[in-house]
């Protein structure tokens, strides 16, 4: 049976602050039945067939779509595990808000990778059945076979942890419906190293103690920081102006039409009152990161 490894509490001599290491875990056999109940509700809960996969199945399979719901039940299971992945990844590659579900009930807590594989056989075995949605609103039960469900274990991070006073934090400074998705942004690997844990602690702390805190701009710090991997909070301000400089290059250029290579089709357009739309959701997206980037810099200053 799998085991929890449960992060150790700092001795009593320890101050009280922040600290930033990682505690030694230590196993415990406790949480794994509700793990796995948890794992196989995740797995079996509706998940609506995504056009992604319906154009993959009808561009390699040669289907309609009205054979979709008969291929999905009868010839799925019988394709080999390379196919399936294919066909099921779009719809078992966690997302951040699935990883917050195991993050919310392992806390602290963490499952070693040497025993995934006893967690995978344990829900083939069961048998786990996803119920997929067809466009007609229709459910299919369709057993999973091991190479999805080792694709969705591997991916919710079971290996993760949080540094017992960051832990605190999160419980402490920040609205309790925020908490699984904070939980889950704190358990990424981007973090475990000292200086840029700094980086989440420090944003929380000083967004929180100032009433800037937003669990938007939380996700997006962590999407900035897997993507640029900042060393450290000196370095990602070091960045910000330069970003900020390309953002407001990209808004100018998505707020203003394209010129005319013909006159007789600026004519067409209003002459002079060029009447074609602008690139309005591409601008407001970028304004949007704008703003994160002024609200970031204000709340990581020093």
């Amino acid at each position: 049976m799998a085991t929890v490894k449960r992060a150790e509490a700092p001795c009593s001599g320890c101050r009280g602050d922040f600290t930033l290491g990682l505690a030694a875990p230590r196993a415990d056999n406790a949480g794994v039945p509700q793990l796995l109940e948890t794992l196989a509700a995740e797995l079996e809960r509706p998940r609506e067939v995504s056009a992604q996969v319906i154009n993959h199945l009808v561009g390699t399979y040669g289907l309609t779509r009205d054979d979709l719901a008969t291929f999905l039940v009868n010839e799925l299971p019988k394709l080999e595990d390379f196919e399936i992945d294919l066909i099921l990844s779009p719809l078992f590659t966690p997302t951040l808000a699935d990883q917050s579900v195991f993050a919310e009930r392992l806390g602290r807590d963490s499952i070693p990778t040497a025993q995934w594989p006893a967690l995978v056989q344990q829900l083939v075995a069961r048998p786990t059945r996803v119920r997929l949605v067809t466009a007609d609103g229709t459910t299919h039960s369709v057993p999973l076979r091991d190479v999805t469900i080792e694709r969705f274990v591997h991916r919710i991070r079971l290996d993760g942890t949080i540094p017992e006073p960051f832990f605190n934090l999160i419980n402490n400074l920040t609205p309790a419906t925020d908490r699984p998705m904070l939980k889950a942004i704190a358990r990424r690997a981007v973090w475990e190293g000292a200086a840029r844990r700094e980086m989440l602690v420090h944003y929380l702390t000083s967004a929180c103690g100032g009433e800037a805190y937003r669990l938007d701009d939380a996700v997006e710090l962590l999407k900035l920081v897997e993507t640029y991997q900042p060393a450290d909070v000196k370095e990602l301000l070091a960045h910000i102006p330069h970003w900020q400089q390309v953002l407001r290059q990209e808004i100018n250029e998505a707020g203003s039409p394209k010129p005319f290579f013909n006159e007789r089709v600026q004519e067409l357009h209003g002459g002079g009152r060029d009447q074609r739309r602008q690139d309005n959701p591409r601008v407001t997206a970028k304004e949007n990161e704008r703003a994160f980037l002024e609200r970031l810099q204000r709340v990581l200053a020093p």
